[in-house]
């Protein structure tokens, strides 16, 4: 009888324990099935045999032979199974290396991961995970003391689509503090728009009878950009409200103003400008046609950078979605 019972106990428990380990491997598969999943969502391009042995399996191609190598035009690098932007050509260097070099990704577009043997730290898209290189600290090849060491055939490269907004917000200094900090924003520059007065100086400007206003031009990378993220960025860093001035600073030449330069900017303004009415907002802002831009003096441009401090009468509230 005895013998009969730890038979039967036995069997028992490797029943039990069969039954867990089926289904452990049962939620194994219910987790990698999740994953594609979730990959499968994502809008992906179909990888050619060369391309998937290096992005998706984390291959690295033969030195010297990438494409991108010794590209050097202006423009963007983006991923090459997701589309995502990764690098600006600006920090692109010749390290001699034989794959294309970067000091610096754009902002939260790659993720670092050591790899197992602790090495290394190899660099993958932030977006999709593909991989695309190696990260090497500390070479002295540039300021910033960083190589992104990355396959070409990771990356494709997109020419830079420059296009321009002109923006005014009150003083031009607090406009271009913000703007000149936005993701894709190339260039910018602040003058004097809308007068009756050719170049027209500042303090011309002051006498409130040249009929400009204070407006900074910002020149942006539609590959990495928006007109219309700008625009609603424009609107969240100033008082929209106030008429004829903008804080301490009052008159025509501190109105605030959007000036289009084609009819998709004057729709996207108009656009802005009626969501915010939607919430409730009396938004004073005018929307004009553009005219001639006359550029400040030197003394002018990016004013708080060179100073090192803040604006006044500008500060960042979030409002759109």
């Amino acid at each position: 009888m005895r013998k009969q019972y730890c038979l039967l106990l036995c069997l028992l428990l490797a029943f039990v324990s069969c039954g867990q380990a089926q289904s452990q491997q049962g939620d194994k598969r219910v987790g990698v099935e999740i994953n594609k999943l979730k990959t499968d969502k994502m809008k992906l391009n179909k990888l050619n045999t060369e391309e998937e042995r290096v992005i998706i399996n984390k291959g690295t191609e033969t030195p010297f032979t990438g494409e991108l190598l010794d590209n050097k035009e202006k423009g963007t690098y983006v991923c090459k199974h997701c589309n995502a932007p990764l690098y600006s050509s600006g920090c692109k260097f010749d390290s001699g290396c034989g794959w294309p070099s970067f000091d610096d990704a754009l902002p939260a577009a790659v993720t670092r991961t050591p790899d197992a043997d602790g090495r290394r730290t190899e660099i993958t898209c932030a977006n999709c995970g593909g991989h695309l290189g190696h990260v090497f600290l500390g070479e002295g090849h540039t300021e910033k003391n960083t190589r992104h060491c990355v396959n070409s055939v990771s990356m494709m490269f997109l020419p830079e689509r420059l296009d321009t907004a002109y923006l005014a917000s009150g003083c031009f200094w607090g406009t271009e503090h913000f703007m000149m900090k936005a993701l894709g924003v190339v260039k910018t520059s602040v003058g004097f728009m809308g007068g009756h007065v050719n170049n027209p100086t500042y303090e011309e400007v002051c006498t409130k009878t040249t009929g400009h206003v204070e407006v900074c031009e910002v020149v942006f990378d539609a590959n990495l950009t928006t007109y219309d993220k700008l625009v609603k960025l424009y609107f969240e860093t100033h008082d929209f409200t106030q008429i004829d001035g903008q804080g301490p600073d009052i008159g025509p030449q501190y109105r605030s103003v959007i000036f289009y330069t084609s009819e998709e900017q004057k729709e996207i303004a108009e656009n802005n400008k009626q969501i915010l009415s939607d919430m409730g907002n009396k938004v004073a802002t005018e929307i004009l046609k553009a005219s001639i831009f006359w550029k400040a003096e030197d003394y002018h441009q990016q004013y708080y950078k060179h100073k090192g401090s803040s604006p006044y009468c500008h500060t960042y509230k979030k409002i759109f979605p």
